[in-house]
Parts: C-alpha cells; structure tokens; sequence
C-alpha cells in the first residue's frame, strides 16, 4: 500500500486517461469521454458501491444490451425514462414561437416502413374505432410545404405498437409514410389509439417498477415530416382529454400538442377525426441545428 486515498488515486487515474487520449484523433470523442468518466468516478467516490452492487450495474446494462434488437430498442427506452432523452432534444432543439415542438421518437419507431398513397388505411387488421385524420403541413408564415413526407406511427387500442406484437398485428400495422399534396395537405384514415404503460417485461421496466415511478403514456400519434430546406421534425400529438395527460413518463406532453380527438357523429364511415397543422422551420433559422432523431 502507498498510503494514497482513493480521492488522489482517483485523479491519478483521471490525469494519466487524460494523457493517453491526447492523442486521439477525434478530440470531440476523447473530451466527451473523459468528462463522463470523470462523472462516474465522482459517483463511485460519492456512492462507494460495494464490489457487489458493482456487478449488478454491470448485470443491468449487460441485459439491457441483450433485450435491444432491431424491433426493440431498450437503450432508448432507458434514455428515455430518465430524461436523458429529452434533455437533448432540448438542448438542440430551437424551436421558435408557432413552430410545432420536436419531441422523441420513442423505442418504437421504424424506418422501413414502405411509402403509401394519401388517403390510405394504416389499419392493416381493422380493429379498434377507425378516425379519420386531416392533416396540414406549413412553414412558420403559414405558407404551405409542399410534398412534405410524413411517417406516422402509433399505438393500437389496447396500446400495443405493430413491432410489439409481431404474432398478434401485421406488418406494419397503424404504420404509414405518405406524401403531402402541392397545398401541404394530407388527410388518411386509422383507429383512434389508446394510452399504455412502456414494456414492464425489460430490465428497464422492472427497474422502474422497483423505483415506483410510473411507465403510464397518454394516448397519441407520432409524426416525423421531412421536406427539403426544412428541418426534420419529430414530435407526436396528445389526446387532451386522456386521464395521464399529467404524468406521462417520457416528459413529452407540450401545450402546443394536445389536440382534440373528436367524436363523430353516428351513422359516417369513422367514428373520430383528427385535425391538424404540424408547422415546421426552415434550414438555417437562427439559433439552431437540424436535430433529426431516428431511433
């Protein structure tokens, strides 16, 4: 034993990564990962874990590892219950006033997803009430973006995503990615959607669950909407009148995205409808990168 604490041993070892990384070509990654590590140094000096609960984190992370697959991502879905997530998009998300806000993606996305032809079904089972959904898509001065591509994608009414239940929905159920008309406008037909809590069979969910905190989500539609010389946004829109509007455990609901699923009256060929105009920014607005997300 030399007689140093683990307070000077710890900056030994900070000091001496500090110098290996140096000369690492990528000085952007080599900064980012030493000031993680400096973090979770601080933490085991903070927290003292035990060699013990040290194996556990490691256990955590190895399963989480193992339960992300091209369908699921639980990597994500960690980011995404503690904020982490959100923070980011936040942190590069300049989004001025009357500009529709990005949000998550969410572990749910799928990018393969084949184009179709406006006015589609996206439900490929007919199950659950159908709702007719209008769709308009402009530019902060109200003009409209032309042949804007929107994917859509959503939950179904027992609020079970397609790649959820692959022996249950078919491919790509209340999935659709269509193009808007020269006047920005898009209307198609799905199933009114219904909340559910994050997957609780993952190491994240059963983290949760032991921490007591909720996976509750209210019910709502995901859009992603591309156009050139706009910035990409991502973001979904909320149910208003959803019983969780309050605690949704991925910190998404925004004023600006709740919307009204209204009811229609008896007798049509879909019980609900849904209007809405997803506003987006143009390619070098001040103040601002691209954040496009694609998880």
């Amino acid at each position: 034993m030399d007689g140093s604490t683990p307070e000077k041993r710890q900056t030994d070892v900070l000091d001496e990564l500090s110098l290996r990384l140096a000369a690492a070509e990528t000085e952007r990654l080599g900064l980012s990962l030493l000031a993680i590590v400096r973090r979770i140094h601080d933490l085991v000096v903070e927290l003292k874990p035990s060699p013990a609960e040290m194996r556990h984190v490691v256990e955590f992370l190895t399963e989480v590892g193992h339960a992300s697959d091209d369908r699921r991502q639980e990597w994500v879905l960690l980011a995404d219950v503690i904020g982490v997530s959100t923070r980011v998009e936040e942190l590069h998300a300049d989004c001025p006033s009357g500009a529709t806000p990005m949000t998550l993606a969410g572990p749910f996305y799928r990018a393969d997803v084949p184009e179709m032809p406006p006015g589609s079904n996206l439900s490929r089972d007919g199950v659950g009430e159908a709702m007719e959904v209008s769709l308009r898509v402009t530019e902060l001065q109200g003009a409209p973006v032309p042949d804007a591509l929107v994917d859509v994608w959503q939950a179904n009414a027992h609020g079970r995503y397609e790649n959820q239940d692959p022996d249950l929905q078919p491919e790509f159920n209340l999935r659709g990615r269509m193009r808007a008309d020269a006047q920005g406008r898009l209307t198609f037909r799905t199933i009114k959607p219904r909340g559910y809590f994050l997957p609780e069979d993952g190491p994240v969910g059963r983290l949760v669950n032991r921490l007591g905190l909720r996976l509750e989500r209210p019910a709502h539609v995901h859009f992603k909407v591309t156009a050139p010389g706009f910035r990409t946004l991502v973001t979904h829109v909320f149910d208003r009148d959803d019983p969780a509007i309050g605690r949704d455990a991925l910190f998404g609901v925004r004023p600006e995205l709740l919307a009204e699923f209204r009811s229609l009256p008896p007798g049509g060929t879909a019980k609900h409808a849904l209007d809405l105009t997803l506003v987006l920014v143009r390619d070098g607005h001040a103040g601002g990168a691209n954040p496009e997300t694609t998880m």
